[in-house]
């Protein structure tokens, strides 16, 4: 059995509708369906069951929204789009770099510990480096 819902009249929603779409316009979204259902504490399923004209005018608006957002973008535009993603390229490579050489560094003093064990446990005796020879008279 199902639960009783209250639902709110379809003035009360297109106020909150319009109110929605103020606060999405003020901070650059558009209002949604779910967003609209959860004012008033319905699912997005039983809020477009109950108000399909809403949901529609919502979905409408959001394709409209979406095919002025397709129109190409000025040479400007896509040049500081450009720049900002070489931007975090470059951040990210000098991070890679900066490990790579941590880890080199790191693997070079291995090298020499395990040379320098290995050596003492094969005895292995270095020869100094050149002698200089007495002067001959």
């Amino acid at each position: 059995m199902t639960r009783r819902i209250d639902l709110p009249s379809e003035a009360r929603v297109r106020a909150a509708l319009t109110q929605l779409r103020r606060k999405a316009s003020e901070i650059g979204k558009r209002p949604t369906v779910l967003a609209l259902a959860r004012e008033f504490g319905l699912s997005n399923t039983t809020f477009r069951r109950h108000f399909p004209d809403i949901a529609r005018d919502i979905a409408e608006a959001a394709r409209t929204s979406a095919s002025a957002a397709d129109t190409p973008a000025s040479h400007y535009d896509l040049l500081v789009a450009r720049n900002a993603k070489l931007k975090r390229r470059n951040k990210e490579l000098t991070a890679h770099l900066t490990l790579a050489a941590a880890r080199i560094q790191q693997i070079t003093l291995d090298n020499q510990r395990l040379k320098q064990q290995l050596e003492a446990a094969t005895g292995v005796t270095h020869i100094g480096t050149q002698r200089r020879r007495a002067p001959t008279q």
